[in-house]
């Protein structure tokens, strides 16, 4: 958390949703595991290739709902 805040000046000692203290689970340092984690992690959130979204369609009609 410190390293953090010093470097990138964020606090993240509170939760910004609840509030609540934040508690570190972990502080990876090896930059092997970082470059596995990261590799593994951007494989998965690649951009959804063409055609796989549904088709687009018009917004809502407010009058409906107010």
């Amino acid at each position: 958390m410190q390293r953090l805040k010093r470097v990138f000046n964020i606090d993240i000692e509170t939760c910004k949703t609840c509030g609540g203290e934040v508690k570190i689970i972990a502080c990876i340092e090896d930059s092997l595991i970082m470059k596995k984690i990261l590799t593994t992690w951007s494989a998965k959130t690649l951009p959804v290739p063409p055609g796989v979204y549904s088709p687009f369609r018009a917004p809502p009609q407010a009058s409906l709902f107010g």
